[in-house]
């Protein structure tokens, strides 16, 4: 361990996972408080399962993604696959045994009604999946071109238009994104 904490990229990466561990363990902390212990667990996977489902890039995935790939060397487009797994799974359960607990915030219930209605809103996770993936897939490539002996083979391979495509690619996702969530005609509470 201690050799590990030695390379100043391994320990940024450890202190970004033990940061997002202490956020999602006040939440949950606050939420259990709020509520109770259950309810309050299966509110914070909830919520944390709509930043990874309902969001186009790797937000809630990549805080895991990215020090898992520093600190083990996994590529983070494998680690994401198991982060959505992990966040369909924790949705079809709740949806099995606790569907009550999706009314207890504004993103759950929002999140209720994607999965609920599937058109068109199920449009919104598969545009998010192919926004996370593709900025997981960016990010493995540019930590692959930081290594030394990794450059010319991405440079030779037109590494810089791969880069634009993928903006542009990008760009047509959030547009789409960004449609798809004003068709839910979300209000905000006052």
């Amino acid at each position: 361990m201690k050799a590990l904490l030695n390379h100043p990229t391994h320990a940024q990466g450890l202190y970004k996972f033990l940061m997002l561990l202490g956020v999602v363990v006040a939440y949950f902390l606050y939420l259990s408080w709020k509520y109770d212990i259950a309810t309050g667990g299966i509110v914070a996977g909830l919520t944390w399962s709509f930043f990874v489902l309902c969001t186009p890039i790797a937000d809630a995935g990549f805080l895991i993604d990215f020090p898992v790939r520093v600190i083990s060397g996994f590529r983070m487009v494998f680690s994401e696959m198991i982060v959505w797994a992990l966040a369909i799974l924790v949705n079809v359960l709740t949806m099995n045994f606790s569907p009550d607990s999706y009314q207890s915030s504004l993103l759950t219930s929002l999140l209720y009604k994607i999965l609920t209605t599937p058109w068109p809103y199920w449009c919104i996770p598969a545009v998010c999946a192919l926004g996370t993936f593709l900025s997981i897939k960016f990010g493995d490539e540019l930590l692959d071109v930081m290594h030394h002996k990794d450059r010319a083979k991405f440079h030779a391979h037109g590494f810089k238009h791969q880069v634009i495509v993928m903006v542009v690619l990008f760009a047509v996702i959030l547009i789409g994104y960004y449609h798809l969530i004003d068709t839910l005609d979300v209000k905000l509470p006052e």
